[in-house]
């Protein structure tokens, strides 16, 4: 990859979980009970047929790790783990009240935060609330993200036991170098053993995230932090940019200077040796940012074409609904997103009143649900088509334009009537998805929005 190419691409740019992307969500045309008509449309079309999708969100952590972008509540107080359980769990009923028949349930996630913050006693409450009012779907896939360092094995067997196959471990890089600036001082030790555990327990997919691009982080850091993956051979890995947004995130992105973080060729290189690495190691890209071995599920997916991507991440199937339980959750009916309040206290209050707390969202117009079409294709494929011609919308020529320029720099090539990502080009996948994305291009945003695409 020349360096060129680089300077010429590396722009700022969304991360596409959705589309359009939450900066540009239309909030003043949003109505609440619009929303929820989605909401049972949605629910009607799906729920026999394929089920609906839960993501939990989990917001506490003992501790503030400086690269975190997430919504999360810092406290040693395990007190406050009961009453969120209880919340969420009320929310569920809420919205198991409006769809009036009981759901059929294919997904779940469980995010954060750190799900393992709660203790097993909890997080067995909060499953068995949820399927007091649902039942499993077939080909169910359920999963959580643990944290190395407060993951138990009795958390892990709780779960498994509960139906959940899928976890994943957040790694970040092992160099103690980098560990301290992040604040997250985690020992490959405590990686092993909870890798491990799940591994004895019978979970099927272990992956671990790793970032690239982190304060101090150098190439011989990868390298050792790719290595010691290899010894522990987890089935799918998130190998994914840091996001370096301080103006949103305020202090907690604050904990090192900006010159400490790579940037530009030097953070590219971080990435080109990582994925060479996994590709000598037998795991195979799938999507933006993650890879796979061919046992895994995700990569079985992204064979046959059924890779999805939403506000969860990627996902080995699609599920229509998708409702989000917990503080600033994102509820997708696929016509709509709504979003629900961030502050607890509020979120609290809301449910007191019988209240969903959804506090803003966006109605998909006919365009959003096109372009969203295409956005997903090319990331969960690397390739997209306007040949059927519902696919098809007048900026198509427009776009071309953007297209040719990147085809002649070698990110794509064309087919009849679309485009395939090519090798070099999947690094670039933002840059070629945002060649499609309409709302962004008839208004750049004014201020600091999205973290560099390279």
């Amino acid at each position: 990859m020349t360096h060129s190419l680089i300077q010429k691409y590396n722009v700022p740019g969304p991360r596409y979980t959705s589309y359009p992307t939450v900066p540009y969500w239309n909030e003043l045309d949003f109505s609440y009970e619009i929303w929820l008509a989605t909401l049972k449309k949605s629910f009607i079309e799906s729920n026999i047929s394929e089920g609906i999708s839960l993501y939990v969100h989990l917001p506490f952590c003992e501790s503030m790790c400086t690269f975190c972008g997430c919504n999360k509540r810092i406290t040693k107080n395990h007190e406050v783990e009961h009453p969120y359980i209880q919340a969420v769990l009320k929310e569920w009923e809420l919205y198991c009240t409006l769809l009036g028949e009981r759901p059929k349930i294919k997904e779940i996630h469980l995010g954060g935060g750190t799900p393992t913050f709660f203790s097993s006693e909890n997080l067995e409450a909060l499953i068995h609330g949820i399927f007091a009012k649902a039942d499993k779907a077939e080909g169910h896939e359920f999963s959580f993200e643990g944290h190395p360092n407060n993951t138990t094995r009795e958390q892990l067997q709780k779960l498994y036991d509960l139906g959940f196959r899928r976890v994943s471990f957040g790694v970040q890089d092992y160099s103690e170098k980098v560990q301290k600036a992040i604040h997250r001082i985690q020992p490959f030790i405590n990686v092993a053993k909870v890798t491990l555990w799940a591994r004895e327990i019978g979970y099927t997919s272990i992956g671990h995230d790793i970032i690239f691009g982190l304060p101090f982080q150098e190439k011989e850091d990868v390298i050792d932090t790719i290595e010691k993956t290899k010894s522990l051979q987890p089935d799918r890995l998130a190998f994914y940019s840091y996001a370096h947004v301080p103006w949103i995130k305020g202090n907690g992105q604050r904990g090192f200077n900006d010159e400490d973080i790579p940037k530009d060729a030097a953070k590219r290189e971080l990435y080109e040796t990582g994925k060479e690495l996994l590709y000598k190691n037998d795991y195979h890209e799938i999507g933006m940012d993650h890879f796979a071995l061919t046992t895994d599920s995700l990569f079985e997916s992204f064979e046959i074409g059924k890779l999805h991507r939403n506000f969860m991440g990627y996902s080995s199937s699609k599920t229509q609904l998708m409702i989000g339980l917990g503080v600033s959750s994102i509820s997708d009916s696929w016509y709509s997103f709504a979003q629900n309040v961030k502050s607890i206290e509020e979120y609290y209050q809301l449910l007191d009143a019988n209240t969903i707390p959804v506090i803003r969202g966006h109605l998909l117009t006919e365009e959003d649900l096109i372009i969203r079409r295409h956005i997903l294709n090319l990331m969960c494929q690397f390739e997209t088509s306007w040949t059927e011609s519902k696919y098809y919308f007048k900026e198509i020529p427009e776009v071309m334009v953007q297209l040719k320029e990147m085809e002649k720099d070698g990110l794509i090539h064309f087919i009849p009537n679309g485009i395939q990502v090519t090798e070099d080009g999947k690094p670039f996948v933002r840059n070629i998805c945002m060649a499609f994305d309409l709302l962004l291009k008839r208004k750049a945003p004014d201020t600091a929005l999205f973290s560099m695409t390279v």
